[in-house]
Order: structure tokens, then sequence, then C-alpha cells
């Protein structure tokens, strides 16, 4: 059978132990700061970018991987006689993909699958598990790919933002959103649906009552979430972090993998500080 490798991009946010252990290839997404360009996670990691923000008063611009980056990744595993499964941001979030998609039309191969996650950060991250797992259990590329478009619907992203300062300056929310967010103090649970950011239930309060609304949903889904895989993912929030780790535990005893990941430059440069989320896969 021929082999399969799997590659996403940094937008995934899998810790680097995750990637290791399921040979997960990562192509960088760049972070700029007027004419100073880094790749996210090789050249910038989310405390330096962070001490970047403090010092310019100002959030970076990010830019997706280009078409050339991907033809290179591609082609060298092409070459090595790969079929080569892409999973990484989704098309709505980024223009990645399209970039990932052109490059698979310059290679014209068809060892190529390209899976729209339709999803971010760990979003993606729990379907590259997934895909992971169809690997080690002996599927083709072809149905891997078909089996985790089918698991892209499933997914279940919320993460509490702290301040709205990012999204705001980021372009990604009108600016009475980010009012409201300032002025109310409200800590806005952002979730992903069909493909796009949306703003859900707005707690007012500190983050830990934020959190528990969040968390209170998600148990909503209890007796249909696949408990493979729930992700806890923050920007600089390890404290809140350990909490949700506890509740997950506590709550939520089939859970077989509580990962706590960190997300990476791109991520945080949108959702700012100590944003967290839960994120889980239905069935």
């Amino acid at each position: 059978m021929q082999k399969i490798k799997l590659i996403t991009d940094s937008t995934c946010d899998l810790s680097e132990s995750l990637l290791k252990e399921h040979r997960i290839g990562v192509i960088p997404l760049y972070v700029n700061f007027g004419e100073e360009s880094y790749r996210d996670g090789v050249d910038l990691n989310t405390d330096q970018m962070y001490d970047i923000v403090s010092q310019k008063g100002d959030v970076p611009k990010t830019a997706a991987a280009s078409p050339g980056d991907f033809e290179s990744v591609f082609k060298t595993y092409i070459e090595q006689g790969y079929a080569i499964i892409y999973l990484g941001i989704g098309s709505k979030f980024s223009a990645t993909f399209q970039n990932a998609t052109i490059a698979k039309n310059m290679l014209e191969s068809n060892h190529i699958h390209l899976v729209d996650s339709g999803n971010l950060s760990s979003g993606s991250g729990l379907l590259l598990l997934k895909a992971a797992a169809y690997i080690n259990a002996g599927d083709d590329a072809k149905t891997v790919a078909n089996k985790v478009e089918a698991l892209v619907p499933k997914v279940r992203s919320q993460f509490i933002i702290d301040t709205l300062e990012y999204l705001h300056k980021g372009g990604r929310l009108k600016a009475l959103s980010a009012m409201v967010g300032t002025v109310l103090r409200v800590k806005p649970i952002i979730k992903v649906i069909d493909g796009e950011m949306a703003i859900g239930k707005k707690p007012r309060g500190k983050l830990k009552k934020g959190m528990q609304v969040m968390f209170n949903d998600a148990v909503k889904d209890r007796d249909n979430m696949d408990h493979d895989f729930v992700m806890v993912t923050h920007s600089q929030s390890h404290d809140q972090a350990e909490l949700m780790k506890d509740w997950i535990h506590e709550s939520l005893p089939n859970v077989k993998n509580v990962y706590e990941t960190e997300a990476g430059c791109v991520i945080s440069s949108h959702c700012g500080k100590r944003t967290i989320g839960i994120l889980y896969i239905t069935t």
C-alpha cells in the first residue's frame, strides 16, 4: 500500500509532541510587522509575538502560505512515493487552502488529497488526529480523506475571548462588537459555524464565569460527543487551561484523551492573550 504523508499548516495548534507522534508535516503561515516577515512557529513564537505587539502598540498582519511553499513540500513527498493528505485552516478564514489547491494543480498529481477543514486552530487539529488514526488502521489516502471530510461539519469549536482588541484590530469583527466587549466587560464566546466565526453568548464578568458558560454548553453534547479526543487550546492562559481540564475530567469521564495545546502566532494575533477554547467532534 502507498505510504501516506499528513500535512497541515501552522494554524492547527497541535503540540510538537502530537505532530511528531503522528508524523505530521507543517507548512507555516506568515506574521508580518510592517516590512518584517516571520514564519509562524519557525522564526517567531507566540511569546515573542506578544512582546513585539507590546513594543509597537499594534497587532501584526497575517498572510497565507504561498502556492510555492506548498509546491515545494508536496513535490518532495510525491517524489518519495507518498500520497499526501493536506488539512489545515478552513478556506473561509485564509487563502491558504486556495494556495494548496493551486500547488496541487501545478504538480498535476492524483496523489494529493486536499480536505477543507472549515475550521481553525485545533478544530482542524482534531481532524488531523482522526486522519492519523484512520491511516494507522490501514485505510488508503482517498478513504482517509473521504472519512475526514464527513467529520468536518461535526467539529465543535468555541473560544472565550478576554479582549476583543485583537479581533477588532485584525478586522475580524465589526467595530460595534469591539465596543460592546470593552464597555460592558463581556467575555464573548466565539464559535465556528459553517466555516466562519460567529459571536455566541456574551457572558459578563470575569473570564472564569464565561469559561463556565462555554463549558456548560459543551457538556450538553456529552451524549453524542466523540470521546477519542477533546482539545483545550489557549493563548497564554495556562491556569485557565488547567481548570478547564479539571472540569472535563470531572464532568466528561468517558473522554479518553484531553490535550492542552497552545495557539500559535497566527491564531493568537487574532484572538489575543488569555483566549481559551474547548473543541471536540460530535458523533
